[in-house]
């Protein structure tokens, strides 16, 4: 290995502001598109291959703990990133700006569609959208299978159990919580009868390959003072999360009583975000039958096409929340029948407050001590195995988003035999654009939202 080799691979980069992250989290709110999955290669071409700012071990780490919580998993994993660099502040700002550009833009389409009755018409830029997101999925795919999973030849068990979780959400149905929590168990029992089974998958190069480039919080980075575990700080973390639910939920039943639609939407919420393993696609059935059946906030069509909202727009697919309560609000008149919009942001926005909050609360309680196991076989070989799955995860997702742009008519339950042969040129131009050329994700998503946008308004596809 030459000298330049090794310069470049323990080059540092420098210090990163708090102005500059904010930049970050605020852009990735904008273009974090393409689901769990999507938004999680996005951050992990960016964080750790692009700007170096976290180590593909450490950021893999603390995947592996967000995986395995309550909520959305990509909101949660920028929480925590926010939180190792700027503290309690950087962590906050992280997770709300994560949201907060699909709130507000799910609000202004939600109003849209109930005052219009009809979708925008931005159908052009998501048709270029959605290949893109493919092709992202896809070289995260290749690069963390690569990374975190080793040579298939030295440590063939991680690549394993990648395929056995691929046939298990393809082949078998199993829901996602049953293969996390089924990975975690044969981690731990590999942890006990062989130790270095999973040693050398997480997120450690090959054998031979060159070295990775020094991170700005890399393998060895001692935990800063701020995410050392100390109890006064959890009690601290506990008692603030709890006031922050309890004030808003006294102001609604003062306000409303308890029977009241938004007192009944924070309370319901708040079930909600305790029960979203697996993601969003694990709790929008708990959502559909009570919002739909029990409550009658809207109806079974209006769920179908606030998931179609949902799906089009950034931020995590949970953001749909808000497009039950937008409707809830404004068919139940929560303000009186000449305050629709206000009533039905304002529910938006508590159904969005009740089931983000726990997310917080999770991580900032719960970091530390995820920093405290790092190097602890016994606690970290379970996570790894995580990680693993979550391999097998992501590639059954590739394959759904290629499926999806081949055969759009498939959602329609239509499925037809003609591939969409615009869209999987796309997505192979996007796919070139990453692998060979380079391109960093922004570039690429905007150049497809173009391509679609042009090939929609001259009639191409």
């Amino acid at each position: 290995m030459s000298p330049s080799t090794l310069e470049q691979a323990s080059a540092q980069p420098s210090a990163v502001s708090f102005r500059e992250a904010l930049r970050f989290w605020l852009l990735l709110g904008f273009i974090s598109f393409g689901g769990p999955a999507g938004q999680i290669a996005i951050m992990h071409r960016e964080l750790v291959e692009r700007r170096r700012w976290v180590s593909e071990k450490r950021f893999l780490h603390a995947l592996n703990f967000c995986m395995v919580l309550p909520g959305p998993e990509a909101q949660q994993l920028a929480t925590y990133l926010g939180w190792l660099m700027h503290r309690t502040r950087g962590g906050v700002l992280a997770g709300t700006l994560f949201v907060l550009p699909s709130l507000v833009l799910l609000i202004a389409l939600s109003w849209i569609y109930m005052a219009f009755g009809q979708q925008p018409l931005i159908a052009g830029i998501f048709y270029g959208i959605k290949p893109a997101v493919a092709a992202i999925v896809l070289h995260a795919l290749h690069r963390i299978a690569r990374k975190s999973l080793g040579n298939p030849l030295l440590t063939p068990v991680p690549w394993v159990l990648a395929a056995m979780s691929f046939i298990a959400i393809w082949a078998l149905q199993w829901p996602f919580p049953v293969v996390v929590l089924s990975a975690m168990l044969i981690g731990a029992v590999l942890a006990r009868i062989a130790p270095d089974a999973l040693v050398h998958g997480g997120g450690h190069a090959a054998a031979g390959s060159a070295p990775h480039p020094a991170a700005l919080i890399d393998d060895d980075t001692p935990t800063p003072p701020h995410a050392r575990s100390k109890g006064s700080r959890l009690a601290t973390v506990l008692a603030l999360g709890a006031v922050l639910w309890l004030l808003p939920m006294a102001a609604l039943l003062l306000s409303q009583g308890w029977s009241g639609t938004l007192t009944q939407m924070g309370w319901f919420f708040t079930k909600a975000a305790l029960l979203t393993f697996g993601g969003a696609y694990a709790v929008l059935p708990y959502v559909n039958q009570a919002a739909v059946e029990h409550y009658q906030w809207l109806t079974t069509a209006q769920m179908m096409d606030g998931l179609a909202l949902g799906e089009t727009t950034p931020g995590p697919l949970i953001i749909v929340v808000a497009f039950v309560g937008f409707v809830g609000g404004w068919t139940r008149q929560v303000l009186g029948p000449d305050a629709l919009f206000l009533g039905a942001a304002l529910a938006a926005c508590v159904a969005s407050w009740f089931t983000f909050l726990p997310s917080f609360i999770f991580i900032l309680a719960g970091g530390p001590w995820v920093e405290s196991t790092r190097g602890n076989l016994h606690l970290t070989a379970p996570l790894a195995a995580v990680t693993a799955a979550v391999v097998g995860v992501i590639a059954n997702l590739a394959l759904f988003f290629i499926a999806a742009i081949a055969y759009p008519a498939v959602v329609t339950g239509n499925f037809d035999t003609r591939p969409d042969v615009i869209a999987l040129t796309l997505a192979a131009l996007a796919a070139l654009a990453l692998w060979r050329f380079k391109w960093g994700v922004i570039p690429v998503i905007a150049a497809c939202a173009t391509a679609g946008l042009l090939l929609r308004w001259f009639g191409l596809a």
